[in-house]
């Protein structure tokens, strides 16, 4: 799998970490910033994250600020992006199944590195179901083109 990861200030040492775990289960990782701790904005590196995996079909993302609310925020306002806050290994997985989510939010301030490990072993292991969800994330997918659901 390929992840492009991205954080601001508040999720930038946690950030390192994740690339580590995801190297080392053998996944190719991309860095799209920052490259310090320094005072940044989420929403930009957000953005950055979700127009790579847009233009990468098949590609995954990984997010992370403080609490992962904020940065999700921001890029599930990219259509066809799903980003989701997970806490454990059982949202990021449900997220998966349920969701087809494309990229995996988390917090710095939340979440420890086992978790880390444990919420990136299930978004991988996981495969979108399909079936009822389908039609669901074809709503959802609806939703950000401006569509009318009603």
């Amino acid at each position: 799998m390929k992840f492009y990861i991205a954080t601001d200030h508040a999720g930038y040492a946690l950030k390192e970490f994740t690339k580590a775990y995801v190297s080392s289960l053998g996944h190719e990782v991309v860095d799209l910033g920052p490259d310090s701790d320094a005072r940044v904005d989420y929403p930009d590196f957000a953005k950055k994250c979700a127009d790579a995996v847009i233009a990468d079909e098949g590609s995954f993302g990984i997010l992370i600020c403080g609490t992962g609310i904020g940065i999700s925020i921001a890029a599930n306002k990219v259509a066809g992006i799903r980003a989701a806050l997970c806490h454990d290994a059982y949202t990021a997985s449900a997220t998966r199944a349920h969701n087809d989510a494309n990229i995996l939010c988390f917090g710095e301030r939340v979440v420890g590195q086992g978790v880390v490990e444990s919420m990136i072993d299930a978004f991988c292991a996981t495969e979108f179901e399909g079936g009822r969800h389908a039609g669901r994330v074809d709503k959802i997918e609806a939703c950000s083109l401006g569509a009318n659901l009603g």
